[in-house]
């Protein structure tokens, strides 16, 4: 995604990226929708749009949908899903649009890829129009409010996380010293999944270049996990039960909104 920082190879993952979205999350394209009705949107751009999936999801004859990445591979998986969309390849720090062109902004899950979210918050800020909406929707370590197995068995990983993703309240501060206007955090989008015993082994993101907290480990401290969790599941299973691997993570949308 734009100018990502963990080395994950989404051009080679592309391909099985979706998969992911079989599990969730929930609540987010009820979020988009609400925002469309709200600004009564016409053009939409979503910077880190990856396979295109929730472009599909908002896919409307009335709405003219873009999407940027930094991806070949995964804009090549987003434009088999509509030739209607508009795609490019560009950074998140330099959006190739001209000023006051969209109704609405997003990015989900895709702000801790960014160089500077403070320079992709100021570069919405100008292509919106007056009264147009900024939504930046992703994961918030900060929260302490997530129960995620990865962070379990792979214990590195919570820490880098709070290192590479922005709190949303500073997020929310950026985009109000940016200038945007009833600046708010909702937390409706939620990932709630519990994988069962082995099932877990079939996660999307279990796998080395399956998500940019596994990529960012060693070869070795990868395979450590996974052991853990091979371990885990025959240990319990060996007592007859199974044993729960919980996803459950709170997404919070920060959204704010352009003067008139």
């Amino acid at each position: 995604m734009p100018e990502q920082l963990a080395p994950v190879a989404y051009d080679e993952i592309a391909k099985f990226y979706d998969s992911r979205y079989n599990v969730g999350p929930l609540g987010v394209t009820e979020i988009l929708r609400t925002a469309i009705d709200r600004v009564q949107a016409a053009r939409i751009l979503e910077v880190g749009c990856g396979t295109g999936h929730w472009l599909n999801m908002l896919a409307n004859k009335r709405i003219a949908l873009y999407g940027l990445d930094y991806s070949f591979g995964m804009l090549a998986k987003a434009k088999t899903k509509s030739p209607h969309f508009h795609l490019c390849r560009g950074d998140a720090a330099e959006l190739p649009f001209k000023s006051s062109f969209f109704d609405l902004i997003y990015c989900i899950h895709a702000i801790h890829h960014f160089r500077s979210p403070e320079n992709f918050i100021q570069n919405a800020f100008n292509l919106l129009r007056p009264g147009g909406l900024l939504i930046i929707i992703g994961m918030d370590p900060h929260l302490g409010r997530d129960n995620w197995y990865v962070y379990d068995f792979f214990p590195s990983t919570k820490p880098a996380d709070l290192q590479r993703y922005p709190s949303s309240s500073n997020l929310r501060q950026y985009m109000q010293h940016t200038g945007f206007i009833d600046c708010q955090c909702i937390t409706e989008a939620k990932l709630q999944h519990d994988f069962v015993g082995a099932d877990v082994l079939h996660d999307p993101v279990l796998q080395k270049n399956g998500a940019s907290q596994l990529s960012l480990l060693g070869e070795q401290e990868f395979a450590d996990g996974m052991q853990c969790i091979k371990n885990a599941i025959n240990n319990i299973s060996n007592h007859g039960k199974q044993l729960i691997f919980p996803a459950h993570i709170v997404l919070p949308a920060i959204i704010g909104s352009v003067p008139w």
